[in-house]
C-alpha cells in the first residue's frame, strides 16, 4: 500500500523494508483482532439483552395521567406524616387534576409533562415502602426455616405449614404470579420484588 511506497522511497529502495516489522506488526494485528472479537462479542450481548429486555407499554393518555396521579400520592404520603394534613393534600391535588379534565391534546400533552417534571423534583429521598416489602424494616426479618432443616427425619407435626412463604411474608400461589420458588430478585433501589 502506500505506506510501503513511502518507506521504501525513503530508505532508498530497499526491499528488506517490504516485509512484517516483527513485534510492533504483530502487536497492531493482535490489537485489530481483538477489536474484531469485542465487536463481535458486544453484538452478541447487544442481541441476547434485547431478546431479553421487555417492550416498552404504549400507554394511552388516560393511564398515564392515572399513573401519574397514583405516583403523585405515594410521594405525598413519604412527605406528609400525619393523615389529616395528608388527607388535605391528596384533596388539593385531586382538584389540580380534575381542574384540567377534558382538556386538548397539545395542552395535556404538555401538562403531563410538566407534572413530570415536578413529580421529579418533590421525590422523596427515601420514599416510604410497607414493612414487609423490600427495603422495609420487616423485610425477611424472621423467615420460617424449611421444614427440612427443622425435621432432619420427614417426620412433620400435623400443624406444620405446609405453604412456600415469598420474601414479603405472603404465601406462595401460583394463581397470582407470586411465587418465589427458586430465586427472587430483589431490587434494594427501587425497593421492589420481581
Amino acid at each position: 500500500g502506500d505506506l510501503t511506497r513511502i518507506t521504501t522511497e525513503s530508505d532508498g529502495g530497499n526491499a528488506n523494508n517490504d516485509r512484517p516489522r516483527g513485534k510492533r506488526d504483530d502487536n497492531h494485528r493482535r490489537e485489530k483482532e481483538g477489536n474484531d472479537r469485542r465487536e463481535t462479542m458486544n453484538a452478541a450481548f447487544r442481541e441476547a439483552a434485547n431478546q431479553a429486555r421487555q417492550k416498552p407499554v404504549n400507554l394511552t393518555h388516560n393511564q398515564e395521567v392515572a399513573r401519574l396521579y397514583r405516583k403523585a400520592l405515594k410521594t405525598l404520603s413519604s412527605w406528609v406524616i400525619d393523615r389529616e394534613i395528608f388527607l388535605d393534600q391528596a384533596t388539593e391535588m385531586r382538584g389540580r387534576f380534575d381542574a384540567e379534565r377534558g382538556c386538548s391534546n397539545a395542552r395535556g400533552t404538555r401538562l403531563l409533562r410538566e407534572a413530570k417534571a415536578e413529580l421529579f423534583e418533590y421525590t422523596h429521598p427515601d420514599p416510604y415502602c410497607v414493612p414487609y416489602m423490600p427495603g422495609g424494616s420487616l423485610f425477611m426479618r424472621n423467615p420460617p426455616p424449611p421444614l427440612e432443616v427443622c425435621f432432619p427425619d420427614g417426620n412433620y407435626p400435623a400443624d406444620a405449614p405446609t405453604y412456600t412463604m415469598n420474601p414479603d411474608m405472603t404465601i406462595c400461589r401460583p394463581e397470582t404470579g407470586k411465587s418465589a420458588v427458586g430465586g427472587v430478585l430483589v431490587d434494594f433501589g427501587k425497593k421492589n420484588m420481581e
